[in-house]
């Protein structure tokens, strides 16, 4: 990310009708007229996985293939068909893309790219929300990025989605910018004509193959001169796409005279070429390919030239960076009252429904069994409403990766600004409003100390859930799935407590799973904070029935020694310090996580 201090300053660049436009021996040679970016022997390949375990097996796809061109300050635009390698490029040219699989160089004014290419450049993906409009998003995100004046800038499909008014509106600013002297490069996939006569340069990809890398307007010219006439009043970029996928009127009549004149299938078949290929081979043979691998030699014998990027690390503090953060996350949760409100009011009544209930089923003989089981409904209720907390990372990941990559911030900022926004008003406020309704709705232990030291339990079991939930949500794969296993999980654990519950004990041979129970922990805290202490049949002794037909303990300590709890402080305070300590593992999970997920497409 560039600094105040650190600005590029690229004047004006003058145009001529080469070949390429702008492109001049002397630019070549300086970087003080504008940012030249060259590929280089361009190949990409990534590994497909097919079939499931354990015959799975990996195929090797080749995406691009021998790509070489120069982008120049002005409108570069790639085009193709859908599945062409045009997305694949632009990744690779902004460092995007994942290097594995990638052969090749590219270039910025003739040396190679530094580690801090993405801060220095500008890139605006096919990201978006749907509390703004679609023209006002690809504005916004435009905006966002040249705010850093970037010298160079990346843009997926920036008229996707929009309307002819509005992709005019977009390409014309692009256009305005880009006389000041950027490079801008962008995919497009059929752009209308006032759109198109706008580009400097164009290049066309199909079957990851380059078909054609030149001037904009000079693009007619050469398919002509390939074979390929435009009718009047068509639209380029329809014509080019119409060609490539074998749809243009040309290529139909060409095919029938082929098949007046092919005199056996075996002839035809050997006749008939993929137009794709025949375009690629006949751009390698043309004066275009000739005289970019000549720029491109130039440029690679200058090598030893500044990149005019400096190296540098985020010029904004770890404080700064975790300041915003965090007012961002905040701001997005309390910036929608429609779901916070309606949120604490539906928790509120739970909480009333939860405590009604129990109130009508109390009777002295059940008195102590009531309150287990509310305690017990407290800890589920937690514990299945915290296994969304995962979805923070998960619903962000495609930002994240793209802000990360930009210099916009460091991991540990990002991690500690979105953890708090996620533990302090979604779980703690819920927490708070539920546990205090049921705890007074219910009556129990009428203890200030108790009542507080409910509320940290419940919390403590709140955040460990959801800090769980977290390590999944870092990951790669769909949080579909994780949340189902999540869910899975605790549903199992909660059948082992209400066993526990039930009969006492748990049997042995699932006696080890109480150890890697978040539910179990949280539960055995809550009693022991509860019953400690506790009489239930006061003025009555132990051998009474008070009228009860099976009358069996009146004193919290008993039903505690029953539940096989310790009775001393440590009983309850290891309960606590386990929910901490898996707190703290979880989060460090989830933070390597972050470390290392992949962060390129």
């Amino acid at each position: 990310m560039a600094s105040s201090d650190d600005q590029i300053c690229i004047p004006m660049l003058q145009r001529n009708t080469d070949d390429l436009p702008g492109m001049t021996s002397s630019a070549l040679k300086t970087s003080t007229e504008g940012t030249v970016l060259s590929f280089h022997d361009i190949c990409y390949r990534v590994k497909v996985k097919h079939g499931f375990l354990p015959r799975q097996s990996k195929e090797e796809l080749e995406i691009l293939s021998d790509i070489n061109g120069i982008m120049k300050p002005g409108l570069n635009a790639i085009m193709g068909p859908t599945g062409g390698g045009k997305s694949s490029l632009l990744g690779i040219l902004a460092a995007r893309k994942d290097p594995r699989g990638l052969s090749g160089e590219v270039l910025v004014n003739g040396a190679p790219r530094n580690a801090n290419f993405p801060c220095e450049s500008g890139y605006v993906a096919q990201i978006g929300t749907q509390f703004v409009s679609t023209g006002e998003r690809k504005r916004t995100s435009i905006a966002m990025e040249l705010i850093t004046d970037p010298p160079i800038l990346f843009l997926d499909e920036p008229t996707a989605g929009l309307d002819s008014s509005t992709a005019s509106a977009v390409l014309l600013l692009l256009k305005s910018i880009s006389e000041q002297g950027r490079t801008i490069i962008f995919t497009i996939h059929q752009p209308r004509y006032s759109i198109f006569k706008l580009f400097d340069s164009l290049t066309l990809l199909a079957s990851g193959k380059l078909l054609y890398h030149g001037p904009a307007q000079k693009a007619l010219e050469y398919f002509q001169s390939a074979g390929y006439q435009c009718e009047p009043y068509n639209n380029p970029a329809y014509f080019f796409l119409d060609v490539i996928n074998r749809d243009s009127s040309a290529i139909v009549l060409n095919r029938k005279e082929e098949d007046s004149e092919a005199n056996g299938a075996e002839q035809f078949s050997k006749r008939e070429k993929l137009v794709a290929d025949t375009l690629a081979e006949f751009y390698a043979n043309s004066s275009f390919y000739r005289n970019t691998k000549a720029r491109l030699q130039e440029l690679s014998d200058g090598q030893k030239r500044s990149s005019g990027f400096k190296e540098i690390t985020h010029v904004t503090s770890f404080c700064h960076q975790f300041r915003w953060i965090l007012w961002r996350a905040f701001r997005n949760y309390l910036g929608f009252p429609s779901v916070t409100i309606p949120q604490m009011f539906g928790i509120a009544i739970l909480g009333l429904i939860v405590g009604a209930t129990f109130l009508v089923l109390k009777n002295d003989c059940t008195e102590i069994q009531n309150r287990a089981w509310a305690l017990y409904v407290l800890v589920v209720v937690q514990c299945l409403s915290s296994v969304t907390a995962g979805e923070i990372f998960e619903l962000q990941k495609k930002i994240f990766k793209h802000e990360y990559l930009s210099g916009y911030y460091r991991v540990l900022p990002y991690f500690l600004g979105e953890l708090l926004s996620e533990l302090i008003p979604r779980r703690l406020f819920p927490t708070i409003i539920f546990t205090s309704i049921l705890y007074f709705v219910l009556g129990l232990k009428p203890d200030v100390g108790a009542f507080f030291m409910s509320m940290i339990i419940v919390l403590l079991v709140a955040y460990a859930t959801g800090t769980m939930a977290m390590i999944l949500g870092a990951g790669e794969k769909a949080m579909e799935i994780k949340t189902f296993l999540v869910t899975v999980y605790f549903v199992f654990m909660m059948v082992i407590l209400g066993m526990t519950l039930n009969f006492g004990t748990t049997t042995p041979w699932l006696s080890w799973i109480e150890y890697l129970s978040i539910p179990h922990y949280g539960y055995m805290a809550l009693q022991h904070n509860e019953f400690l202490g506790q009489n239930f049949c006061p003025g009555l002794s132990t051998t009474e029935s008070s009228g009860c037909i099976s009358y069996v303990i009146c004193t919290g300590e008993e039903f505690l020694t029953i539940q096989g709890i310790d009775l001393s402080p440590w009983g309850l305070w290891n309960k606590l310090l386990s929910l901490t300590c898996l707190i703290f593992i979880f989060l460090i999970i989830t933070y390597l996580k972050l470390v290392f997920l992949k962060k390129y497409s």
